[in-house]
């Protein structure tokens, strides 16, 4: 029989992972999450052309805004390419680092995650392909019947996508903490996971997205207040703050999800405190 959720206790853990190991995952997440994207940030070009045709509002304007945004991301898509690989290898890293019972070093932690890079590109390539197929499908079965049909059938596959990627949300932590480095094993593995407890996962997950965007709205508007000191300061501003709300984003994240498949796979809660003991 599977184990049910108990979000309270997932929520308690994550936090016990993250009191337990502030200063390493600081220093982790500091180099792994919050360098590459304040130092994005800066370096992506700053148009007040941009800006000024954001303002406006017209149809033209705003037409003329996206091609000229299509244009500037496909002179600079390769600054993506580090920042991805970055991300990818700190999450695993961290990951391992969460709820490890071997207690590996930094290094033996960020080591793996780099030897998983390529199983967490191939499982993030298999997601993309699965979610874009089980809602065109639909849509494109709905356009046979007409405009109600699609308009129906494009809510049936929006419910659909957000099905899978709870079924597909802790491939990550298979990856990490398993060591599972077969791709479809790790997506195979998550969806068994998380049987008889989508809906619940879902609740959760939504839970923490809705207070994580109000917290990073309320610390984007603080950081814009620099704005009045002049552009350069407010650039270096939103940089900082930016990369400062992803990277505890992004650590939080981790961190329940850790909790969410340690508690799914009959972990021990009390463990998690003492990993780099």
């Amino acid at each position: 029989m599977p184990i049910k959720l108990d979000m309270g206790q997932a929520w308690n853990e994550a936090v016990a992972i993250l009191t337990a190991n502030k200063d390493v995952v600081a220093i982790v997440a500091g180099v792994f999450f919050f360098l590459p994207n304040a130092i994005a940030t800066v370096m992506m070009p700053q148009s007040a052309e941009l800006q000024a045709m954001a303002a406006s509002g017209s149809p033209q304007d705003l037409q003329a805004m996206s091609d000229m945004m299509l244009d500037m991301y496909a002179s600079i898509w390769w600054m993506f390419i580090p920042l991805i690989i970055m991300q990818a290898i700190g999450t695993l890293g961290l990951l391992a680092l969460f709820t490890d019972s071997s207690r590996p070093t930094v290094g033996e932690a960020l080591g793996f995650g780099a030897k998983g890079l390529l199983t967490y590109i191939a499982v993030s390539l298999i997601s993309v392909v699965v979610l874009t197929a089980v809602f065109v499908l639909p849509v494109v079965l709905g356009a046979m019947i007409g405009t109600l049909g699609v308009v129906l059938m494009g809510v049936v596959g929006f419910v659909l996508v957000v099905y899978v990627m709870v079924k597909l949300s802790l491939t990550s932590p298979v990856i990490a903490i398993e060591r599972q480095l077969n791709p479809i094993t790790a997506v195979t593995r998550s969806w068994q996971i998380t049987k008889g407890n989508s809906f619940r996962l879902f609740a959760f997950f939504v839970l923490l997205f809705l207070v994580l965007i109000v917290i990073s709205a309320i610390a984007s508007m603080f950081f814009t207040i620099f704005a009045i000191a002049g552009d350069e300061v407010g650039l270096f501003a939103s940089a900082i703050g930016g990369a400062l709300i992803n990277m505890i984003g992004v650590v939080v994240i981790l961190a329940v999800l850790a909790a969410v498949h340690r508690q799914l796979t009959g972990g021990t809660p009390g463990a998690v405190t003492d990993t780099f003991a």
